[in-house]
């Protein structure tokens, strides 16, 4: 699954406040990016995708990653003509990554330690 925008960081509070619905009892948001539509959030038990469809964006998927799930992860840093950061993240029973593209105002060095800090436990 290639998923594909880009991104920029958003409070995790707000996140929290905003997928409330979607949280466990005592689980908590550490980072969150949201996307031209979609969002990213990474929460102290999983990594979460909210993936807005259709034209108005009204019918929403949400795809919840365990971090044991995870089998290995890559970034690209931008470069001198392809200014935006890559995120790749493999998942076990899958062959493809799930693909997500950040602007040169995200951090992508921050992004993986998030990730390294959950999936590493």
């Amino acid at each position: 699954m290639a998923l594909f925008g880009n991104a920029h960081a958003i409070d995790p509070a707000q996140a929290q406040q905003d997928y409330a619905r979607l949280l466990g009892q005592g689980e908590q948001v550490h980072a969150a990016y949201l996307l031209i539509r979609d969002t990213i959030f990474f929460t102290d038990r999983r990594l979460v995708l909210v993936d807005k469809q259709g034209i108005t964006g009204k019918k929403v998927e949400y795809h919840s990653i365990p971090y044991r799930s995870i089998t290995h992860f890559a970034v690209e840093t931008a470069g001198t003509f392809d200014l935006d950061a890559e995120l790749k993240i493999w998942i076990s029973g899958s062959q493809l990554p799930v693909q997500k593209t950040f602007t040169k105002g995200v951090d992508i060095y921050e992004v993986q330690a998030i990730l390294t800090q959950f999936v590493a436990k």
